[in-house]
């Protein structure tokens, strides 16, 4: 008895089984079909950022291989279209470049570039606080004060790496215009970073007790 009421019970659970997909059957031929395309978009958006990837490499890699002076120009606009790529990579790397073989001396179009990095691109922390000091010393000759602290508060407000760095920069450009005390508060406050660079930490010191001993 108890073997024939199991056996119904075990049948009626098919049978609701079988009657919720014959009637829902459309909604879960929906849900597959969205899961599926959901996975397919997925997996083929990955497989296109990997060949865009090697495609940046590529032309990064043959730009700086070919790199003369008969080709500047062309390595030029290589490098700058990588850098509008906003790769995590190469588009620092394409950057670095132009800066370090003077490509470009226009430092309206280069501060321009800085920013394509700093504010569109998906950079580590520490990669983009060093565009930001890179940004900040390329263009610190010709920035008033308000300028430089805005570009370096991002670094000086951090426990950054570059933390140091930034304030070396702010004092030795004090320092320049004269304003001495300004200056002096800068270099303190390498000399009281526990995590300060110990060569710019020496530096800061050497100049407190040569330029500005009381």
């Amino acid at each position: 008895m108890d073997e024939d009421i199991a056996a119904i019970d075990s049948s009626t659970r098919i049978e609701k089984i079988k009657n919720f997909f014959i009637n829902n059957k459309k909604i879960i031929i929906l849900i597959f079909s969205i899961l599926l395309i959901i996975l397919i978009s997925f997996f083929g958006f990955n497989e296109y950022q990997k060949s865009q990837k090697i495609k940046i490499s590529n032309l990064y890699n043959l730009s700086i291989i070919n790199y003369s002076e008969k080709n500047k120009i062309e390595t030029t606009n290589n490098l700058i279209e990588i850098i509008n790529k906003k790769d995590n990579t190469y588009s620092p790397l394409s950057l670095y470049f132009i800066i370090d073989n003077d490509l470009i001396e226009d430092k309206e179009q280069l501060n321009k570039l800085f920013d394509v990095l700093i504010d569109e691109t998906k950079l580590k922390k520490e990669i983009r606080n060093l565009i930001i000091y890179k940004k900040a010393l390329m263009i610190a000759d010709i920035s008033n004060e308000s300028e430089l602290l805005e570009i370096l508060k991002p670094i000086i407000t951090s426990s950054s790496v570059w933390k140091s760095h930034a304030l070396y920069l702010l004092a030795e450009y004090f320092y320049s215009k004269n304003e001495k005390e300004k200056s002096k508060e800068f270099f303190n406050q390498i000399i009281n970073l526990k995590e300060a660079n110990q060569n710019l930490k020496i530096e800061a010191q050497k100049r407190l007790k040569r330029d500005l001993g009381d």
